[in-house]
């Protein structure tokens, strides 16, 4: 959400967005429902291409394993005495996909791609680097995804 609203604005980088598309479909990106609903808020260009042109690379989180790993990031989260309770109670929010996120790439051994930063000292909010550290998920922005991918844009 941020690549499009910041860095690589849809009337900026298309070939950015383009690239996505090139990459899922040799099945090497891929994005989560959860993710998508939160773009959907949005109703911006972001929401528009997520709905025509990556629709199709939005996957259901509704599997045990999946669902399975969720549990064990909330436990976790809960566990954590670093965190303030509300940071807790945003994490574990329906609407947050964070969490969601980083259980679909520990279910299936994928990676993150976060432009957030891993803050040990932190209490207001969880960071997904911080339970993807938990969990041994690997994660990188998305810098470093399009150089791992091989992508130029350009």
């Amino acid at each position: 959400m941020e690549a499009a609203r910041r860095y690589y604005a849809f009337d900026l980088v298309s070939s950015f967005w383009g690239a996505l598309i090139d990459q899922a479909m040799n099945d090497r990106v891929q994005s989560i429902d959860r993710v998508k609903a939160e773009i959907d808020r949005g109703k911006d260009a972001l929401a528009e291409w997520a709905n025509s042109d990556f629709r199709q690379w939005f996957i259901s989180t509704d599997q045990s394993d999946v669902i399975e790993a969720y549990g064990r990031i909330i436990v976790w989260t809960h566990n954590q005495t670093q965190f303030t309770e509300a940071a807790k109670s945003e994490f574990s929010r329906a609407e947050n996909a964070d969490a969601w996120l980083v259980a679909f790439a520990l279910a299936k051994s994928f990676v993150v791609v976060t432009h957030e930063q891993y803050d040990p000292n932190v209490r207001i909010n969880i960071p997904i680097p911080n339970v993807c550290q938990a969990f041994a998920v690997k994660y990188v922005d998305t810098f470093q995804m399009l150089r791992d991918l091989g992508v130029r844009l350009g």
